[in-house]
């Protein structure tokens, strides 16, 4: 069982020249962040003290006045004007367009299209017999007559046919065939032979001049641009890449040392900061102002809220009486002027009255009563 790691290829062992180019990068790397970062923490506290001290009141300030100004002024025309107004006239156009409309159209037009309907059905089934009855019969007359002037035409033609057809045969077919057989198929493969004999010379010719021309290129462009890709551009690009991702390596380590210092410079002024102004307040708010203000509350807002709770309880009281003696007044009033009120009558709950109740030594049941 093997005990050792395999190496990790992510640590691989670097060169001199890493790390001859890490070691200088990184001091001025972390020579110049450290300012930047300083000043950019101090930009990111600034901003958000001002985003909760001034621009978060600010913006809902804004809102609300927009609201104030634009929002609330038209949702009240809609609500109180426009909404009203469109009902209205809404109903009116019901009332004046619609409802007429439909009686138009229920009582006018309606009976007027089924009578053009039943017009057009009628002429519809008149055109149908003179069509079933005139024009089909004459349509097949007709067509008897064509088909015998047909056949009689047809008759004549065949002869016609048959002498027209010969001529043609000796006249064009067979001296075309003659021509096309003995003199221009033997000028055609001639023709043809020469064109693949010129063809081949000059696809020949094309294919050595292509050859030429492409060891030329290669012998004078290619061979010399792969020797600088491979020799001078490749190892260049190497210690450019080499020195950018030792840059970017060196930078974000600047950046997060420049975190840890900024954040350690800003707790210390923080500690200053609470030490001068918030512990000195904190100390008077507890030993000074906290007791006064017991004193205060305790001496004079106690006994002025007590005698205003006094106060407000005896107008309560008076204005309640106040109340119930106007509601009796009114009550009088109003029994002197239409009488009380109607005494309601006692259900009949078909029960005996109190001195004949049921019990269990006596029948006074329906089925059992003497």
């Amino acid at each position: 069982m093997d005990l050792q790691k395999p190496p990790d290829p992510r640590h691989q062992p670097e060169g001199c020249l890493v790390v001859a180019v890490r070691l200088p990068v990184r001091i001025v790397a972390l020579v110049l962040v450290v300012p930047v970062r300083m000043v950019w923490d101090a930009l990111v506290v600034t901003g958000r003290l001002l985003r909760d001290t001034v621009l978060t009141p600010l913006g809902r300030a804004l809102l609300w006045t927009g609201r104030a100004l634009f929002v609330w002024p038209f949702v009240a025309l809609w609500r109180y004007l426009l909404a009203p107004v469109g009902r209205a006239l809404a109903w009116l156009g019901r009332v004046l367009v619609v409802v007429p409309a439909v009686w138009c159209y229920r009582y006018v037009l309606t009976p007027v299209g089924h009578a053009l309907a039943r017009l057009a059905r009628g002429i519809g089934a008149g055109l149908a017999w003179v069509y079933a009855c005139v024009l089909v019969p004459v349509g097949r007359a007709l067509a008897w007559l064509l088909k015998g002037a047909g056949a009689v035409l047809a008759a004549l033609g065949l002869g016609v046919y048959a002498v027209v057809a010969w001529l043609v045969r000796y006249l064009v077919v067979v001296p075309a065939r003659w021509l096309y057989t003995w003199v221009l198929a033997p000028v055609g493969r001639a023709v043809a032979w020469c064109a693949r004999g010129v063809a081949w010379l000059l696809g020949l010719l094309v294919t050595g001049i292509g050859l030429a021309l492409y060891w030329t290129a290669r012998v004078l462009l290619v061979l010399p641009a792969l020797a600088l890709w491979r020799w001078v551009l490749a190892p260049v690009g190497r210690f450019l890449a080499l020195v950018a991702r030792e840059v970017r390596d060196a930078l974000g380590h600047a950046w997060r040392i420049a975190g840890r210092i900024s954040r350690a410079v800003g707790r210390a002024l923080g500690t200053l900061l609470r030490w001068i102004f918030v512990e000195p307040v904190r100390w008077a708010y507890r030993t000074v102002l906290t007791p006064v203000g017991h004193a205060v509350r305790h001496a004079v807002l106690k006994p002025v809220a007590a005698g205003v709770r006094a106060v407000g309880r005896v107008t309560r009281e008076a204005v309640t009486a106040a109340r119930d003696t106007v509601r009796q007044a009114r009550a009088e009033v109003r029994r002197m002027l239409f009488g009380g009120p109607r005494q309601p009558a006692a259900p009949d709950r078909r029960e005996p009255v109190a001195p004949d109740t049921r019990t269990l030594g006596r029948s006074t049941t329906a089925l059992t009563k003497d």
